[in-house]
């Protein structure tokens, strides 16, 4: 079914892929699109922060579902600068898709989210945050932020939590923890397509982890391919041709056997020491 979608930030890494994606791939859609700065005859230029006129976008267009990547993604961004992009600015779109009757937002968070944890733990979509940096923590106000909406004003959320988004073809600097975390942009732009699209089966709110099927994992995906029917097709290891016996597999790896999850990060981090 056709929709009309909103895409912030879209002359982004993330939403320029986004946009070539659906242009390519789901023309029946309609799109619009909003950065503060944009030159395309579908584009607004658009200060997120300023809620009058995140409000007049919502009000002039009959906007089905929203994907909101625009904000600062540096975790070492002051948090002066965090306050209007990530927190205001995400206040202002979810305040806005409310009032103007849209059915879905689709928040960009990220893994920062849970960066915090220890390293011999696979994080799961249903544990608490962890933030390790103010980012995070602008991020995890926009999770919550979506479950308010969700669960009190009832628009549907999907808060994607994006992992290392990098092309193949320009990522040279490659850390066991990127590895793990390796968002293909392919990958992730069918994510986020699932994400407009998919039926969330009686609950408003989701959390999904946009990673790739890497071999070994920073953050768990099996509920993400069980909510919203996600099917990555990329591993981190395959692509830089990283491949090597070890004993426990991911799947492996669960709150419950803290010494196989050891095992997996233990393996991960000595072959990146060896081979990066």
């Amino acid at each position: 079914m056709s929709k009309t979608i909103l895409i912030t930030g879209s002359n982004g890494r993330i939403g320029s892929a986004l946009v070539k994606y659906i242009d390519a791939f789901l023309p029946e859609h309609k799109l619009i699109l909003a950065d503060l700065s944009i030159d395309d005859e579908r584009g607004i230029n658009l200060d997120i922060s300023d809620l009058a006129a995140v409000r007049s976008v919502f009000q002039e267009n009959n906007i089905d579902v929203v994907v909101h990547l625009a904000g600062l993604a540096s975790p070492d961004t002051p948090f002066k600068h965090l306050l209007p992009a990530n927190i205001v600015g995400a206040y202002n779109i979810f305040q806005s898709a409310y009032e103007s009757g849209v059915d879905r937002v689709v928040y960009a968070s990220s893994a920062q989210t849970i960066e915090g944890y220890p390293l011999d733990i696979q994080v799961k979509e249903n544990m608490p945050t962890r933030p390790k940096n103010l980012y995070g923590v602008s991020k995890v106000f926009g999770e919550a932020l979506g479950a308010y909406y969700a669960y009190q004003k009832n628009i549907e959320v999907v808060a994607v939590r994006i992992g290392a988004f990098e092309y193949q073809q320009e990522w040279r600097q490659m850390s066991s923890r990127d590895l793990s975390a390796w968002s293909e942009p392919q990958d992730l732009c069918s994510l986020l397509i699932s994400s407009i699209e998919s039926e969330l089966k009686g609950e408003p709110f989701v959390i999904a982890h946009g990673i790739s099927n890497n071999r070994f994992k920073r953050l768990d995906i099996t509920e993400t391919k069980k909510s919203l029917g996600y099917d990555p097709k990329a591993d981190a290891f395959d692509a830089w041709n990283m491949s090597f016996a070890v004993e426990s597999e991911p799947s492996a790896c669960t709150e419950k056997n803290p010494a196989k999850e050891s095992l997996f990060w233990d393996n991960l981090n000595t072959y990146s020491r060896i081979k990066t």
